[in-house]
């Protein structure tokens, strides 16, 4: 549309008295646009205002919402951790959080693994429960491995698997005053460490009888730690012992195919056919003789034995290996058992409070297995032990045996050896050593 910038004179005179405030494009008079203008202006200028003092902007028309819904809690997770105690069961531990279908199934899939009926009082576990929801089951079988029973889903798988543990090598010291438990203790160690170096040295020296004040001994010790806290001791890589002037060391070492086993300096094993004695502690309270005044029938008597005086309950330990060739009670002897070990020796244990579980005649006993503990039954004046050995039939001084040493480190190993024990014997003497570990090849976690 062309505008007429010249209209006629009439036109000018009509427009001039009726339109001459009206916008051009909006058909608005030009007082109305200029109210606008200002009006505009004006909220403006407050919303300005409401903007710099941080005030919400009130909305033309209220918009009904919905409340919003309240956070979900994170689900808590809580750790149960106790001992097993007398009557509990894995059952017992676990029915509040399966259905009794789903505990049988459970205790099958576990009996092959490890017999539910096999869990013992004292033993640790650990509870770990997400939500009200089971998660896992933590349980120690021994010092090496534990059960382990854990929901994935709707699934629950059962598995042993090694305890982990944070290992630690330190040099441990001490000196004889009275007894390996006190020095041992003194130099602040447990009572742990002293049973294992006297099962360590228990085929050459006898605790019992040998030991002198200002003996001494050394160990390169491996220190446990579980989630940061100590948890006892694993292995003994290497050790010495010095009594009235000898020196005898172990060194532990895997000979072939053959078990772990120590052996001194020389590649010779300690482990002999016989131990030293069948008491860890004691004292002898009477000797070997032909000729001994008895206690209790006060008559002259021979005593072809040992008696080591020891408080009742004392474990007792078979000297050797063998099996049972008797056991059972007499009025003299008590309760008593005779094992049968090779080359013609034989050996008895009277006056025992009670056996070992599982001892019966016939049955084979490993060198160092616990068979029974120190009792007072029979012709006895208070606990102890009454050992004896025989040679072909023929009474004799078990302190007088001379027991050979098994299988030497093999002339193929030998290098290895050597070089094995180069590093610990460098630690026992007090040199730098130059690495972190020690490590004489795929060697086991603990040895006991």
């Amino acid at each position: 549309m062309d505008f007429d910038f010249k209209p006629h004179r009439q036109t000018r005179r009509r427009s001039a008295g009726n339109n001459s405030l009206r916008h051009p494009s909006l058909g608005l008079s030009r007082p109305t646009v200029g109210w606008l203008i200002a009006f505009a202006a004006v909220m403006g200028l407050v919303l300005s205002v409401l903007v710099l003092q941080g005030r919400a902007i009130p909305a033309l028309a209220p918009v009904e919402t919905s409340p919003a819904p309240p956070p979900v809690p994170e689900a808590s997770k809580k750790v149960i951790e106790s001992s097993i105690r007398s009557g509990d069961t894995i059952s017992s531990l676990l029915g509040g959080y399966f259905s009794e279908r789903e505990l049988m199934a459970l205790a099958e899939r576990s009996r092959r693994v490890f017999p539910p009926s096999d869990i013992r009082t004292g033993q640790t576990y650990k509870l770990y429960v997400n939500g009200g929801e089971f998660e896992r089951f933590e349980y120690d079988i021994d010092r090496e491995e534990q059960l382990l029973i854990r929901k994935d889903g709707e699934s629950v798988s059962v598995s042993r698997i090694p305890i982990a543990y944070t290992v630690k090598e330190e040099i441990v010291r001490g000196t004889i005053s009275s007894s390996l438990f006190e020095a041992v203790s003194q130099s602040g160690e447990t009572d742990a460490l002293a049973a294992t170096l006297t099962n360590i040295f228990a085929y050459d020296v006898d605790f019992i009888r040998d030991l002198r004040a200002g003996d001494s001994f050394q160990a390169l010790v491996e220190k446990r730690f579980r989630e940061g806290e100590p948890a006892g001791y694993g292995r003994i890589l290497a050790a010495t012992f010095t009594t009235q002037g000898e020196t005898f060391t172990a060194f532990l070492f895997k000979n072939g195919n053959r078990p772990f086993s120590y052996y001194n300096a020389e590649g010779v094993a300690l482990r002999k056919a016989f131990l030293k004695a069948p008491l860890d502690f004691s004292r002898i309270s009477s000797g070997f003789t032909m000729k001994r005044f008895h206690p209790v029938t006060k008559t002259w008597r021979a005593h072809p034995a040992i008696d080591y005086a020891a408080p009742t309950g004392t474990p007792i330990k078979a000297v050797g290996d063998g099996s049972i060739l008797n056991i059972g009670r007499t009025s003299g002897n008590g309760n008593f058992i005779k094992l049968r070990h090779t080359n013609g020796y034989e050996t008895i244990y009277l006056h025992m409070s009670r056996f070992a579980k599982g001892m019966a005649k016939g049955k084979r006993v490993r060198q160092g297995q616990m068979i029974g503990y120190v009792g007072s039954t029979g012709l006895a004046s208070g606990p102890h032990l009454c050992f004896r050995m025989y040679k072909n039939g023929s009474p004799i001084n078990p302190t007088k045996v001379k027991a050979g040493s098994t299988e030497p480190v093999s002339r193929q190993r030998r290098s290895a050896f050597h070089a094995a024990i180069a590093p610990m014997l460098a630690r026992l003497e007090g040199r730098e050593v130059q690495q972190a570990r020690i490590d004489p090849g795929n060697m086991p976690t603990s040895v006991h």
